[in-house]
């Protein structure tokens, strides 16, 4: 007995034929659908609510330039002021002169400057030979670069002042900035990003045409790491100006970074409140201007990274 199977192919056939343009209906439907397509805009609810958020992160920079514009008594009196003072220019010559910030600002470019750079390049090196490259032990060295980050830095302050001490590094810039040239979030953040923004086919045409490892990395994956590297870079460089700890026990007062500088605002058996917070308004202008300048490119960066992943 024999079975025609014509009719099976050919309605195969036909619905081979349908499938596609079934789809196109259904994405053409799509596009028509109410909204599709439209620049929807905040309502009047949305615009409040940043207003406000806005407003509760604009305080404390405002309160400082209030407390850094008066003198110690009106600081200490209830109700405090809400007003700029007339002192602002007094008060901050005052704390530039005591603290000697324009060295310790200088060495805080310095050492946040390389450790930010540093950062992002090894971390983009580490992030993408985890991410796209395969070799042995691979997730046993990712777990450990990992496991890192639940060490309290606390507990190698004592062998890493020791280490300094050795190489000669001790009451030295590059003994606050050694330690820190790579940190274990920077090379999970581009590991993360690079694993999922990253095409293995630009890899493999890379390796079609010739080019070794570091070729690729170089002419591949840079540009398209840009945006974290941006957000890697503002984030490294706010939290090493903003290092306290480290450099505080590495360094001293002849050679300090910002925050150990303002610590000398500080001394004595009476603190003037107001010449301490215009010492934290100087410290903190050099953060502003970045953020100024860099913060349309960096966010742009980030937009952009977004619609490409």
């Amino acid at each position: 007995m024999t079975i025609d199977t014509a009719p099976v192919r050919a309605d195969a056939h036909d619905h081979a034929h349908k499938a596609p343009a079934s789809t196109d209906r259904r994405r053409i439907r799509r596009a028509l659908r109410p909204g599709a397509g439209r620049t929807h805009h905040a309502g009047p609810l949305a615009y409040l609510l940043l207003g406000i958020a806005a407003l509760v992160s604009l305080f404390p920079l405002y309160w400082t330039v209030v407390a850094a514009s008066t003198d110690n008594t009106r600081v200490a009196q209830t109700p405090p002021p809400f007003l700029p003072g007339p002192n602002l220019l007094k008060n901050l010559g005052i704390a530039w002169q005591d603290a000697a910030l324009g060295k310790a600002m200088l060495n805080s470019l310095i050492v946040a400057g390389a450790i930010a750079l540093s950062t992002v390049f090894f971390a983009t090196l580490a992030g993408f030979a985890f991410a796209k490259l395969r070799f042995r032990g691979r997730n046993l060295l990712l777990l450990l670069v990992i496991g890192t980050m639940m060490v309290p830095p606390q507990l190698g302050v004592v062998p890493l002042f020791m280490m300094m001490a050795d190489l000669g590094w001790g009451q030295t810039l590059p003994s606050v900035i050694f330690p820190t040239l790579v940190s274990a979030v920077g090379v999970f953040f581009m590991r993360q990003y690079l694993k999922e923004a990253l095409p293995d086919e630009l890899i493999e045409a890379g390796r079609l045409d010739g080019a070794h490892s570091l070729r690729i990395f170089w002419s591949i994956v840079l540009p398209i790491a840009r945006p974290p590297m941006a957000v890697l870079f503002m984030i490294t460089f706010v939290h090493a100006w903003n290092d306290f700890f480290w450099p505080f026990i590495a360094l001293d007062m002849t050679n300090p970074t910002v925050p150990v500088a303002l610590t000398q605002l500080s001394a004595g058996y009476v603190r003037d409140q107001s010449v301490i917070m215009a010492g934290a308004l100087l410290g903190t202008l050099p953060l502003l201007a970045m953020f100024v300048v860099f913060g349309r490119q960096i966010v742009g960066g980030i937009m952009q990274g977004a619609v490409k992943g």
